[in-house]
């Protein structure tokens, strides 16, 4: 036996018992104790084995951490799993918190299961590129049906207790959340399965789920309509839903075999190293070195928020949907209603949301004019126009308003914070918090930690980020932080490259193609191409002045870069446009020529590459993963690249450096200076990914 799974007995019954903290990942000494205990229990004499865990949740998956390193150790997950289908006695799986990943391909692999009613399930592998790969794709649809089954594996979601029994994974559900109960249950489950002689059919022979779809194209046809804008350029959901057809179709073993061969493709391809890499690296962002972990956090039981604009209005849903009563305040009655009515229109449309939560998280909600009613606020945010003189305006307000240790923060997307924090008495309480537009909906929470912000507003910034559901990376100031910092770059180019005679459409795809969601004209056009544009100041100086000219504003009146369908909003390249850029270029003096996509792709990407390399020189970035974190969250980069710093890397930096070099030749410009850490990454074999400033 290891040290991580033990053998107890209660009468007749073999208790099996894990016991690997925190979360009882299956580590090759869990593999090996499983194994031993259930030969043990079985060896012993015991009529019937129950599979239980210690600890706050049964075994959740696998140990991500042994994934990729080489042959693993001790007995594979499939002797264990065959120990217990082929036991002679019955065995019951035992679960509360959650069976997860191989935790449920365990749990599949017992005759019988039994849960607390709060217990989850799911098969999330295909959040780290990867398919189930210890039976799952061929067990699951024999128990809960194949609809069933593409849903769970394509997606990743967990199901409640109830929804496992409603769909046959579960065969009991305790009415308690204790462990003692759930152990008592689950042995007494064991004994009336020896008493009533209950069979000891094993999941892989059950077909008939399988059998009805068997054949049936039409149904996996559908199913991957339905998914294939969710899942565009994805490889892990196609082979899920391969290895259910396989279920479907072929004999269990074979299925096996499909598994084995796509998930092995999985496995060693690029997709899974980036979200893996990934996995860790967003969680590696909530450590900041230098902050001790028992650093006192502020209280914050009641937060104020200034503007009930989009940002402001969505700003106060994160800290309502978490129960944190809010003070929002505008300038004037009119905006105050007309921004409450946004959030309660958010609210109504949501699919998640009951009519009783909206008027719940409304109630949370106190609308004001007064910006003396944040007087008794832990935490004050700022929500409004970026502006440097109007923010450390209103900085001074809220310094002569707030309780001595409220915690004072701007939601500035570039300004500098330092600068906003002189303006008061006590900088030290001052912090950025840069949420991005939808804030209700954006994971990303980008918080900018001014010279002078105490250890406690930085640790209950973090904290606070992750209490409302927010990814949050911590970064220094500089203009545009991280995300902006590195997007400005992108910009720049391709605003030339449209110069030089590429089309916005054909700029958009190459980044579409890459994996964003789309590309910068059309972000432009959805954010309408008149924001800070001014007609009578308008000089036909830029691109952008001379579409507004020309009466194009973007989506909002169906025509930018692109004409946009009334109904759809579907876009289409319009030649008007592409010949205005082409004359305005012209007359620039700018020779006209083919762009190919592979250079569109470099001069957008390398420059975010050799900026992202500065901000680490300048530690404005703690770490490269975590400017990979800002990217995948806040600005669409593709999780299954990694991030612009793991890209990068996989790339080659040598082969990057050597790009930059001939376009700072051939092209000038700040951003094509390269950066001396990069240039010495490259040299020394680095990686950006790794680096920690």
């Amino acid at each position: 036996m290891s040290e991580s799974v033990r053998v107890e007995r209660d009468g007749d019954v073999a208790l099996v018992i894990v016991n690997n903290p925190p979360v009882n990942a299956l580590s090759w000494h869990v593999r090996q104790g499983l194994f031993d205990g259930i030969t043990q229990a079985t060896e012993s004499g015991a009529s019937a084995i129950v599979v239980i865990c210690d600890g706050r949740t049964f075994i959740a998956g696998a140990d991500i951490s042994e994934f990729g390193g080489g042959a693993p150790q001790a007995v594979g997950l499939q002797e264990v799993q065959s120990a217990m289908e082929d036991a002679p006695v019955p065995v019951i799986a035992a679960i509360h918190g959650t069976a997860l990943g191989g935790g449920l391909e365990v749990a599949l692999c017992a005759h019988y299961r039994v849960s607390v009613a709060s217990a989850k399930f799911g098969l999330p592998e295909v959040n780290l590129g990867l398919l189930p790969g210890a039976g799952g794709t061929q067990r699951l649809p024999r128990l809960v049906g194949v609809p069933k089954a593409l849903e769970m594996m394509t997606t990743g979601r967990h199901i409640s207790s109830a929804e496992a029994k409603e769909g046959g994974l579960v065969d009991d559900v305790v009415d308690s959340d204790s462990l003692d109960d759930l152990r008592a249950a689950a042995v007494a489950f064991a004994n009336k399965a020896v008493d009533e002689n209950m069979p000891r059919t094993r999941v892989r022979d059950r077909n008939e789920l399988v059998e009805q779809h068997k054949g049936d194209e039409q149904t996996f046809a559908d199913f991957r309509k339905g998914i294939a804008r969710k899942t565009r350029g994805f490889l892990a959901p196609e082979y899920n839903i391969r290895c259910i057809e396989a279920a479907a179709n072929l004999p269990f073993d074979e299925g096996l075999k499909v598994e084995g061969k796509l998930f092995m493709e999985l496995m060693t391809g690029p997709q899974s190293a980036a979200q893996r890499y990934y996995f860790f690296a967003e969680r590696a962002a909530n450590k900041i070195p230098d902050i001790p972990k028992d650093t006192p956090l502020i209280d914050v039981q009641k937060v104020g928020v200034l503007g009930a604009g989009t940002m402001g209005g969505g700003i106060a849903m994160n800290f309502a949907n978490v129960g944190i009563p809010v003070t929002i305040v505008e300038r004037d009655q009119e905006s105050l209603d007309r921004g409450l009515g946004v959030v309660r229109k958010n609210y109504e449309r949501s699919r998640s949301t009951t009519p009783e939560q909206v008027e719940e998280r409304m109630a949370l909600i106190t609308g004001s004019t007064d910006k003396a009613d944040f007087a008794d606020c832990d935490m004050v945010i700022e929500a409004v126009f970026e502006d440097m003189d109007l923010k450390k305006s209103i900085f001074k307000e809220l310094d002569e308003i707030c309780k001595p240790g409220a915690l004072l923060a701007s939601n500035t997307s570039a300004l500098d914070v330092n600068e906003i924090a002189a303006v008061t008495s006590r900088p030290e309480s001052v912090i950025g918090m840069h949420f991005f537009s939808p804030a209700n909906v954006m994971k990303l929470l980008e918080n900018v930690r001014g010279d002078k912000s105490s250890d406690s507003v930085v640790a209950t910034t973090m904290a606070i980020g992750k209490k409302i559901k927010k990814v949050s990376v911590m970064v220094g100031v500089c203009p545009g932080f991280v995300g902006n910092r590195m997007l400005f770059m992108r910009g720049a180019e391709a605003e030339r490259m449209l110069m030089e005679g590429a089309t916005p459409a054909q700029v958009d795809n190459v980044l579409y193609e890459f994996g964003f969601p789309m590309g910068p004209f059309s972000m432009s056009d959805l954010a309408g191409l008149d924001i800070g544009w001014k007609e009578e100041t308008s000089s036909s100086s830029t691109i952008r002045e001379i579409l507004c000219e020309n009466g194009r504003r973007g989506q909002k009146n169906g025509r930018g870069y692109y004409t946009y369908d009334p109904d759809t909003r579907a876009a289409t390249p319009d030649p008007e446009v592409e010949q205005l850029i082409k004359d305005f270029a012209i007359s620039k003096g700018h020779e006209q020529r083919e762009v190919s996509d592979q250079e569109i792709l470099e001069r957008l990407l390398y420059p975010m590459v050799n900026e992202g390399a500065k901000i680490l020189e300048e530690k404005i970035a703690i770490r490269g993963s975590d400017i990979d974190v800002v990217w995948v969250n806040g600005y669409g980069w593709p999780v299954y690249r990694g991030g612009p710093m793991h890209w990068a890397d996989s790339v080659g930096l040598a082969e990057i450096v050597e790009k930059i070099k001939g376009y700072s030749e051939s092209l000038g410009g700040k951003h094509w200076t390269l950066s001396p850490l990069l240039e010495q990454l490259a040299t020394d074999g680095g990686q950006l990914q790794t680096y920690t400033s």
